[in-house]
């Protein structure tokens, strides 16, 4: 699979990473076959799998994923995969609310490395602000994790260009995970895309296809199915290919809760998109 920087990391991973939520939350698959999409992902090049510690069924179940995916890298001999997790929200009856406050951070952080089998976090990301915290003071909460060496990269999830700078102005951003899809093109209109792009700092576009119920209608939307059928792809790899030809920061991570799914994913890292076919596949949603 094709390569790509994760920001100013230092490190670099395959162009399409793995969005672990499917394989925890509500209709997930058994552990057995969440281990083996896993396992097909890191088969075909995907090197980032993304995670966080609510990706489960509520507050009783904290770090389904980030436990299953441990498992996953135990059982099959790795080598360079960087898995990103974040802190932040919280899940009371199976609810998704926020807490960003401090001290939510670093004890979420103590479980996320405990869940993960690891001394270090490779990647720790703010889930979202939260608007109960002030912003500085949960970004500067990662940051003291950092310097304490609990985490190595610190990045944002949901955030708008105006968090994007303050949080710089407090420690090295590496990536900055939104939602981005064919049916929500906020980043495009809000700044966010063009911005990671003139920082250097890694685009994660999360719901790449519109969430569960996105992906099964996508090839519903528009003319789409019609400019995939061209080009000999699911309408799936071709909207990850688009993606990937709007900007080189740009590492989709669409979940996946079958081994088809994910390998369909990993190939749209090798599809090479013209600027006309960028405008013809816009144009067809």
């Amino acid at each position: 699979m094709k390569t790509r920087p994760l920001g100013s990391s230092g490190l670099t991973v395959g162009a399409v990473g793995l969005g672990g939520m499917y394989l925890s939350i509500r209709e997930r698959p058994s552990e057995e076959d969440a281990i083996r999409t896993i396992h097909a992902s890191l088969d075909a090049g995907i090197t980032l799998i993304d995670t966080a510690d609510v990706y489960c069924l509520d507050q009783r179940d904290i770090g389904h994923n980030e436990r299953l995916i441990a498992r996953a890298l135990r059982d099959r001999a790795h080598g360079g995969v960087v898995v990103a997790t974040k802190g932040g929200l919280e899940r009371p009856n199976g609810a998704w609310t926020r807490n960003a406050r401090p001290a939510h951070l670093r004890e979420a952080c103590e479980r996320s490395l405990e869940a993960l089998g690891v001394q270090r976090i490779d990647v720790y990301q703010l889930h979202a602000p939260d608007p109960r915290v002030p912003f500085a003071d949960s970004v500067g909460e990662l940051a003291k994790l950092r310097s304490e060496g609990k985490i190595a990269h610190v990045a944002l999830s949901n955030v708008s260009v105006r968090e994007i700078d303050e949080a710089r102005g407090i420690v090295p951003i590496v990536s900055v995970q939104n939602r981005w899809n064919p049916q929500d093109r906020a980043p495009e209109s809000d700044g966010v895309l063009d911005h990671c792009t003139r920082l250097g700092v890694a685009f994660l576009p999360y719901s790449p296809f519109g969430g569960a119920s996105g992906a099964r209608s996508l090839s519903r939307v528009g003319r789409l199915a019609v400019e995939a059928k061209k080009r000999g792809m699911s309408p799936h790899r071709l909207v990850l290919a688009w993606m990937l030809a709007r900007s080189p920061v740009v590492i989709p991570i669409p979940g996946a809760r079958r081994v088809a799914s994910v390998v369909d994913s990993a190939q749209a890292a090798d599809v090479v998109l013209s600027g006309d076919d960028v405008q013809a596949v816009e144009a067809s949603f």
